[in-house]
């Protein structure tokens, strides 16, 4: 019983970064588009979009990908992000709500079951995905130094991270979808 409430909670493929992620193989199992939080997902916390994501959210249209920012992050924040890198953006998400999950999906024209959603938290956006039938995929976070509300999130997150490496059912490196 146990598991099946922490299953909520687990990835469906882990990475490193975001720069790491097997793009093709998610074009070929069917992903349309691709939904990102923004914070020490793609940049630091609080940095403004660099050359490097630029020139990610550039190759992922070229390959046919719609992307995608979902973020809790006031306006201001969001829509400058999502307007740098070239991508529609919701803000003030509310993830782990489903709403915006889904709400993403309807603006890229596509199904749950055709997009992927790229986060560095298990309670938001992990949890967020999973409860809208998106496949949920986990990258580590980019600075460990973050606000004070974040670090207690990750003591959370480390007995269901440690939950998942004794069953064997998640590690460090990329998984299968």
């Amino acid at each position: 019983m146990k598991f099946r409430i922490l299953k909520n909670f687990m990835p469906d493929m882990t990475g490193s970064s975001v720069f790491e992620l097997p793009y093709d193989r998610f074009r070929d199992e069917g992903i349309k588009g691709l939904i990102y939080d923004i914070d020490n997902t793609l940049v630091m916390h609080g940095a403004p979009p660099n050359q490097r994501c630029v020139e990610l959210f550039a190759k992922l249209k070229d390959m046919g990908f719609s992307v995608f920012i979902l973020s809790n992050n006031g306006v201001d924040r969001v829509k400058s992000f999502a307007d740098t890198v070239g991508a529609d953006y919701l803000y003030k998400a509310h993830k782990p709500s489903k709403d915006g999950y889904l709400k993403a999906c309807e603006k890229m024209g596509i199904g749950a079951d055709e997009a992927a959603a790229v986060g560095d938290q298990i309670f938001t956006d992990i949890w967020g995905a999973r409860r809208s039938g998106i496949r949920a995929v986990m990258v580590d976070p980019i600075d460990s130094r973050e606000e004070i509300q974040i670090k207690l999130k990750r003591l959370l997150e480390k007995p269901i991270i440690a939950a998942y490496r004794r069953r064997g059912t998640l590690d460090s490196t990329v998984t299968h979808l």
